[in-house]
């Protein structure tokens, strides 16, 4: 399966649309796409980090600029023109280098075992399964798993533990494939990758046919809700299609022959959901849960077009405050260094201005992003080890979703006084 990025007209090369260009359509429902959510203007793709050889090489920009659909009220990005998919054979997120995502990933793991009875005769199927970092513990269970992932050097690394893994896009005639190979899942799963699917719609036809009558599918993604409450508009970025509430997924998945009939909570990536979906015929009620929520969405203005419309003013003005504060060290005397090469980081060091000139360096644990810069900015990127020999007096945490983590991990910066800056919501100082 070829992925292509954006509208077809797009990919083959044609210009990039405006706001007002007429391709620019609903990846759900088609509706004209006519306004802003939030422009975070031109920036490299976020996790496209360039390899020291290269530093001095010219380096393409595209526009971040979020969408709302008048009619289905899905935020997404405008369609924008690519040489080269975003998912490519180097990608390089690799899900097991954080620790408090695989105890994450353990948890659901007992959960989903013991909700579902699930045994030595089930099938799980997890969608854009990386390196094996969660179908490791089905395995260990003794329950038959496969995974389908694009990339091929960390669908490379799940083959090497011994998980069965298909390197392949999701959709629906991958899914006809899979099921009439493998046999349809119990539990079909995929985390965090609805939000990076460009046609949502073959993605979830794919997941109706993939599934066992009586199966469950769970999808977790960052909650648009926490996303607008919270003012977390640096996980906006190109690999980032689309951005999703409880409400717009499950009409998503109503016209696919699917529903939705709960949900939980999650403090992941700074809030997320785990939707719980069926067979539209399944007789599984919906739980208190999911009215609940559907509930709060709307009161929150999440089916009025005014609420996504006056979200850009906050953007622009939380950029204003960022800058002021970095400014402000860095004129007391303060070095500062970054932690994490993570794309919502990216994104906010692009859209903020913020280079070398501030940052020294950043570090990061994955090796696969060391010797390389930051895209746009080319900020050097480290082995974590350049804290202890560098001593910054500010480790400004990029992650910021698992900031307690990484404040566990260099709690020894207090050695020297140094002190941690993270977003919690706004960007502040932690002793």
């Amino acid at each position: 399966m070829v992925l292509v990025v954006g509208d077809p007209a797009i990919a083959s090369g044609d210009p990039a649309p405006t706001v007002a260009d007429a391709r620019a359509t609903c990846r759900f429902c088609a509706t004209p796409l006519r306004d802003v959510f939030a422009d975070l203007g031109m920036s490299p793709v976020a996790n496209d980090n360039v390899p020291l050889a290269r530093d001095n090489a010219m380096e393409p920009f595209f526009p971040l600029c979020a969408l709302v659909c008048s009619q289905c009220f899905l935020v997404q990005l405008a369609p924008f023109e690519t040489p080269k998919p975003l998912f490519r054979a180097d990608y390089a997120y690799f899900s097991s280098y954080s620790s408090s995502w695989l105890d994450h990933c353990r948890r659901y793991t007992e959960q989903m075992v013991a909700r579902l009875g699930l045994g030595a005769s089930s099938h799980v199927v997890e969608l854009a399964s990386n390196d094996g970092y969660l179908l490791q513990y089905f395995m260990q269970r003794g329950i038959p798993v496969l995974g389908v992932e694009p990339t091929a050097n960390t669908a490379r690394v799940a083959l090497e533990k011994g998980i069965p893994t298909r390197v392949e896009f999701w959709g629906e005639q991958t899914a006809r494939v899979i099921a009439a190979e493998d046999g349809r899942a119990d539990l079909l799963l995929g985390n965090n990758v609805l939000a990076h699917v460009p046609d949502v719609n073959d993605f979830v036809a794919g997941m109706k046919v993939a599934l066992k009558e009586g199966g469950t599918i769970t999808i977790e993604f960052p909650h648009l809700l926490t996303l607008i409450e919270l003012n977390q508009w640096d996980t906006i970025y190109h690999e980032h299609y689309s951005y999703l509430s409880f409400g717009t997924v499950g009409r998503l998945f109503e016209a696919h022959g699917l529903r939705l009939f709960d949900v939980q909570e999650l403090p992941t990536h700074g809030g997320s959901l785990r939707i719980f979906g069926c067979h539209e015929d399944d007789p599984r009620a919906p739980s208190a849960a999911a009215d609940e929520l559907l509930a709060r969405e709307r009161a929150a203005g999440l089916e009025d077009l005014r609420t996504y419309l006056e979200y850009g003013d906050r953007v622009i003005e939380d950029k204003r405050r960022i800058l002021t504060f970095l400014i402000e060290l860095k004129r007391a005397g303060n070095s500062i260094a970054g932690y994490g090469a993570a794309a919502k980081g990216n994104t906010l060091l692009n859209y903020c201005g913020i280079g070398r000139d501030v940052l020294d360096f950043t570090c990061d644990a994955n090796p696969h992003k060391q010797s390389h810069v930051l895209p746009g900015t080319h900020i050097p990127i480290l082995a974590p080890e350049a804290i202890r020999e560098r001593r910054p007096d500010i480790v400004l945490i990029l992650p910021w979703n698992i900031k307690d983590e990484i404040m566990q991990q260099l709690s020894y910066i207090r050695e020297w006084g140094g002190r941690f800056a993270a977003r919690s919501p706004e960007l502040r100082l932690f002793e």
